[in-house]
């Protein structure tokens, strides 16, 4: 029998006992994703995912789990595959209008419902204030690219809202986003943005001394922009309201998105060098979609996976905590089905399937954690007849490293065709090192013809590449021999 090794390496293991009902679509077995894949090399297991509670270090993740205020798809669908996935923190949507359906009636049931639920099952909240309200004139409406509550009627509605939420989920919720893509619909200038981000924040921070606040959630990538709202927020000395600078960016090579990134970091150092940046939402369909961002495009399930790991550790490795967007597709009332989730729905009260996404993002997360610490300075090359994207970690308690990288030149596509590379690392910690795919979840033995290990130095000759994410790092952490906190890997 093929042992099953845990990668979740580099991580301390606490045996935990998941506080979900079973997932009952969940593929367990090692076969769980089948690709076209192939290295000619030996297999020597399969990634183990590692749900919520046997994630005891901190993480750069988040997870969708939006639209459940305007009743586009509902958390009783999905709630048990949020455990097992492993990401901690999810994102919700506060809902004014489903809220506050009454004048002055406020009925936050549904959010208890999901937030008390969401607790109880180690999950932590980043709660997000939108959108508007038509039971109040001049209070905008529930839908993306409403127009913020212009009259004072409505202003004064929303302000008693926001205050009233953050009462309620004062000792619950301590991670809020504001009004989610303000700068695309009706539009926003940075001004109007700026300010109600501020009036919004000062109301929370009342509440909740403490809070943690992401700013502007803009959906645009654009240091131009971003520049103007962030002069507004800092010329009223008001840029301490906020723990983040929130970001969107949907490009259909996830790489392109880089660019602006660091041209928006750079812009978010001239303000207030303490904001760190929240890429908080991006996902890729996984099928054609006419509607949406990433529509006109013949995505699948594969170019969905490679996608969002790829968006993932790109994020990971530009220092951005990453949001994957979304848990499960959603029914975008009127329009079609949105089929960015990691999970495929029916409608939305069944769900279809475990999309390849899932099990993919499943062994991202079950590999990086706070504890492998990125090393900027790492004496690496990689030669390729492409340009080859790549990052190093290292986990200093286990005193050994990891390496990602993946084909960043083209957007994903639906063959698995590899080139060979040369990896050359001088001081890098390396005994034995295997080769790992992220999508299939497949350890693989570098072959010692392949491989050279002497005075520090390491050469790896025809190390498979293509489009989608594979890591390197030593067989020990996977084949058990090695404690990690005194607890061994799990074994077959």
């Amino acid at each position: 029998m093929k042992r099953t090794m845990t990668l979740a390496l580099l991580a301390p293991l606490v045996l935990a006992v998941c506080t979900t009902s079973p997932a009952q679509m969940l593929d367990r077995t090692d076969s769980r994703v089948q690709t076209t894949l192939k290295t000619g090399w030996k297999c020597l297991g399969t990634i183990q995912p590692r749900h919520v509670g046997e994630i005891t270090a901190g993480q750069n993740w988040a997870l969708g789990c939006e639209t459940l205020c305007r009743n586009y798809i509902y958390w009783d669908t999905y709630k048990d595959y949020v455990v097992p996935l492993g990401i901690k923190t999810i994102r919700l949507q506060g809902g004014w209008a489903k809220t506050e359906k009454v004048q002055g009636v406020y009925d936050f049931a549904w959010l208890d419902e999901v937030i008390n639920d969401a607790l109880s099952k180690g999950l932590e909240v980043w709660l997000e204030t939108d959108y508007g309200n038509p039971v109040y004139e001049g209070a905008g409406t529930a839908d993306l690219g409403a127009g913020f509550p212009t009259s004072e009627t409505g202003l004064a509605a929303w302000d008693r809202w926001v205050e009233a939420m953050a009462s309620r989920y004062k000792d619950r919720v301590t991670k809020w986003a504001m009004w989610n893509e303000p700068d695309i619909g009706v539009k926003k200038t940075p001004e109007m943005i700026a300010n109600f981000n501020i009036r919004t924040a000062e109301i929370i921070k009342r509440i909740i001394p403490d809070a943690k606040i992401g700013a502007l959630s803009l959906a645009r990538i654009d240091p131009k922009f971003l520049d103007d709202c962030l002069k507004v927020i800092a010329d009223q000395g008001k840029l301490g309201l906020f723990e983040w600078l929130i970001y969107h960016g949907y490009t259909k090579n996830p790489d392109d998105a880089y660019k602006n990134v660091e041209a928006m970091k750079a812009v978010v150092r001239k303000y207030e060098r303490q904001l760190k940046m929240w890429q908080g939402e991006n996902g890729c369909p996984s099928e054609r979609a006419t509607r949406f961002a990433l529509s006109g495009h013949d995505w699948s399930e594969l170019t969905q996976a490679k996608w969002n790991t790829r968006r993932m550790l790109g994020d990971l490795g530009h220092d951005c905590i990453s949001s994957v967007f979304t848990i499960c597709d959603f029914d975008h009332t009127g329009r079609e089905i949105n089929r960015k989730g990691l999970l495929k729905i029916n409608d939305k009260r069944n769900l279809a399937k475990v999309k390849m996404a899932y099990y993919a993002v499943q062994n991202v997360v079950s590999v990086f954690d706070n504890n492998l610490v990125r090393q900027q300075d790492y004496a690496c090359t990689i030669e390729c007849d492409q340009p080859i994207t790549w990052f190093a970690y290292r986990h200093g308690q286990a005193d050994s490293d990891l390496l990602v990288f993946w084909n960043g030149t083209i957007f994903p596509v639906d063959t698995n065709d590899t080139l060979p590379a040369t990896i050359r690392i001088e001081g890098g910690k390396f005994a034995d090192p295997v080769w790992a795919d992220l999508i299939t979840g497949r350890i693989h033995e570098i072959p010692e013809e392949c491989k050279s290990l002497a005075d520090g130095k390491m050469i790896l000759k025809k190390i498979p590449t293509y489009d989608a994410p594979v890591i390197i790092t030593d067989r020990r952490f996977l084949d058990g021999s090695a404690p990690r906190n005194g607890i061994p890997s799990r074994l077959d």
